[in-house]
């Protein structure tokens, strides 16, 4: 008999989940019963799969509490991937403060804090950044929804928008807009069990006078990219400095600063999108990895 797998998934994603497709053929290919599921949908008993794949839940953004609920509970009926312990850790942003401490060279981040003073706080972040160019965007948040680009003399506008997502009960980054990233895209180096199986290539997404989508995300420019050596390192790094084990898939997603050198950007453990399509061989890759988790499990 057929183990069963769902890759979970969300009404309102499954049309725009690229890769769920070829997974699942991956996965049948493997000899693998897979089937899409929605985290939410009352109607799925969990426990009539032997493992569950977390894919495109990407509308859990503004409901985490209840999704962080439904993970707990759902990896006590079967093997949750990633494990909830990842989820909770990865869903927030705040993780780049850890894998800043842990030494990985991460792009300049400081956070601002429900109850803190918008106004205060961007000005203190402007006076240390010497960036003409800023970033704002909520520590928990998916595919660039919520994220502004800001220059000199828009001040205002990006308080504004701090201060709604402050007054929305939710943490906000700052960063400074690193401007290699509009000559050499946005690189995203994609890990199955600690090894690399992928690149791609994104191209720049925010645009200064432009408002925050209202949409699930930003559609993306993508094309297949070779990495360097020094992506390839700051990858390894990455992955060598979590504070779990190694986790069955893993995007790292990184930009260039101004000394040409490699900064950790977002690090996705949660639902990522694999880009498939831009890496023949890949989802069989994936497939055969959890194939070979199926004896492992306890179910």
């Amino acid at each position: 008999m057929k183990a069963r797998i769902a890759l979970v998934s969300a009404r309102a994603a499954r049309h725009l989940d690229e890769d769920l497709a070829p997974l699942l053929t991956a996965l049948q290919q493997a000899g693998l019963d897979a089937t899409a599921a929605d985290w939410d949908d009352p109607e799925v008993d969990w426990a009539d799969y032997r493992l569950a794949l977390l894919r495109s839940t990407w509308d859990y953004v503004p409901r985490l509490t209840e999704f962080l609920a439904w993970a707990d509970r759902t990896a006590t009926l079967t093997a949750l991937i990633n494990p909830p312990a990842i989820v909770r850790w990865n869903t927030d942003k705040h993780y780049l403060g850890d894998l800043a401490r842990a030494g990985v060279p991460v792009v300049p981040t400081r956070f601002v804090e429900p109850g803190e003073s918008a106004t205060e706080k961007l000005e203190r972040f402007l006076a240390e950044e010497s960036n003409a160019e800023w970033v704002v965007k909520p520590a928990v948040g998916a595919g660039s929804k919520d994220a502004a680009r800001y220059g000199r003399g828009e001040e205002q506008a990006a308080g504004r928008q701090i201060g709604r997502l402050l007054d929305a009960g939710r943490s906000v980054l700052l960063q400074p807009y690193l401007d290699q990233i509009d000559a050499h895209g946005e690189t995203a180096l994609i890990y199955f069990s600690g090894r690399f199986s992928h690149a791609i290539r994104k191209a720049p997404l925010l645009r200064r006078g432009t408002a925050p989508t209202s949409g699930l995300f930003l559609e993306e420019r993508i094309t297949p990219r070779t990495p360097g050596d020094e992506e390839l390192q700051l990858g390894e790094r990455v992955l060598a400095v979590l504070p779990f084990a190694t986790p069955l898939y893993a995007r790292i997603d990184m930009i260039r600063a101004a000394d040409g050198k490699p900064r950790l950007l977002e690090l996705e453990l949660t639902e990522p999108s694999l880009f498939f399509a831009y890496a023949p061989g890949a989802a069989g890759r994936l497939a055969d990895q959890l194939r070979a988790q199926l004896p492992l499990l306890s179910r």
